[in-house]
C-alpha cells in the first residue's frame, strides 16, 4: 500500500480569492509537513500531526483563531478515530488549551474516550497541557458579525437558511499508511455565536469517522451531519459494496433532499482519496 493523506479546511461559502490562495498555500505546506510522519509513524500519528498544524494556524476555525460562542468564550472540538482498532475518542467544548487533538489522542489509551466540557479541561491540565487563550482578535470581530446576523434575522422572523461560514473552517485529515491502516481526524470551533454548549457532528462518528476500509471526515453544518449520521453513511455503504465516489456523491444527494449542507474527504483500502461537498467550497490537498 502506498501511504496517503488527505486534508481539509472547511466547507461553506467561496472566500474571496485573496483568501483561497492562503488556504491552498496553507493547506500544501501543512500535507508537506504531515506527509514524512505518515510514512515513518503510521496514519495515527499523520492525521494527529497535521490537525495539530492546521489548529495552530488562525486561518482556519479550530484552535487558535476557533469562532466563539454566544458567551463570548472559545469552546473546542476534536476527534480521533483509529481504523485499524476501530476506536474512537474526543474533546467537546474544552477550554484554554491550544491542541484539542492532542488531547483526545491521549483519550485514545484510556477507558473512557469521550470528555466534555470542564471535565474535559480538567483532564488536559492533569497530563500537563498548560492553559492557553485561542481567541484572536479576528475570532472577536467574526464573532460580533455573527451574532449581528442572528439578531437581524430574529427581528425577520427566522426567514431563511443559517449561514455556513467561509470556507476556511472546521479542519480534518484522513491517512492510510503502509500497512493499510486508515485513521481519521476532526477539529473545530464550532459556528461562531452558537448556544453555549453547542456540540458539534466533530464529537461523533457523524462528522469522524474510520475502519479497516474507509476514514471520512466532514465540514459544514454540524445538525445536519448529524442528522443524516453522514460519515457512517458513506462507510456503511461501501462495507456494502459500493464504490467510495458513489458513496459519497449518494449521501451528498440524500443531504441535499433535506436541505443539509456539508462537505467531506474520505479515503478507502484501495488508497482512493476523494473530496465532495454540495456547498460552494471547500479546500483540501491529497498527497
Amino acid at each position: 500500500m502506498i501511504p496517503r493523506l488527505i486534508l481539509h479546511g472547511g466547507a461553506g461559502k467561496r472566500p474571496p480569492i485573496k483568501r483561497q490562495r492562503e488556504i491552498e498555500k496553507a493547506l500544501g505546506i501543512i500535507l508537506r509537513e504531515a506527509y514524512p510522519v505518515l510514512l515513518e509513524k503510521g496514519a495515527v500519528e499523520a492525521v494527529v500531526c497535521a490537525v495539530m498544524i492546521l489548529e495552530d494556524n488562525p486561518l482556519f476555525n479550530a484552535g487558535t483563531g476557533s469562532r466563539l460562542q454566544s458567551d463570548g468564550r472559545a469552546r473546542l472540538t476534536a476527534a480521533l478515530m483509529d481504523g485499524r482498532r476501530q476506536k474512537f475518542s474526543a474533546v467537546v467544548n474544552i477550554e484554554k488549551v491550544k491542541n484539542p487533538i492532542k488531547v483526545a489522542h491521549l483519550l485514545q489509551e484510556e477507558r473512557f474516550t469521550v470528555l466534555a466540557g470542564r471535565e474535559a479541561t480538567a483532564f488536559a491540565r492533569e497530563k500537563g497541557f498548560r492553559p492557553y487563550n485561542p481567541i484572536t482578535e479576528e475570532s472577536r470581530r467574526s464573532q460580533a458579525e455573527a451574532c449581528g446576523y442572528l439578531q437581524w434575522q430574529k427581528r425577520c422572523e427566522g426567514t431563511g437558511p443559517e449561514p455556513v461560514g467561509f470556507g476556511a473552517g472546521t479542519v480534518g485529515a484522513v491517512a492510510i499508511d503502509s500497512k493499510g491502516n486508515i485513521a481519521s481526524a476532526t477539529s473545530t470551533g464550532g459556528v461562531g455565536c452558537e448556544t453555549p454548549g453547542r456540540v458539534s457532528d466533530v464529537a461523533s462518528p457523524c462528522g469522524t469517522y474510520a475502519d479497516g476500509l474507509v476514514g471520512v471526515s466532514c465540514s459544514g453544518r454540524g445538525e445536519d451531519i448529524i442528522n443524516a449520521a453522514l460519515a457512517v453513511r458513506v462507510a456503511m455503504r461501501v462495507t456494502d459494496g459500493m464504490g467510495l465516489k458513489e458513496a459519497m456523491k449518494s449521501a451528498l444527494r440524500e443531504l441535499g433532499a433535506v436541505g443539509g449542507k456539508a462537505g467531506m474527504i474520505a479515503l478507502d483500502k484501495e488508497g482512493h482519496a476523494l473530496c465532495l461537498c454540495n456547498t460552494e467550497f471547500m479546500s483540501y490537498a491529497v498527497k
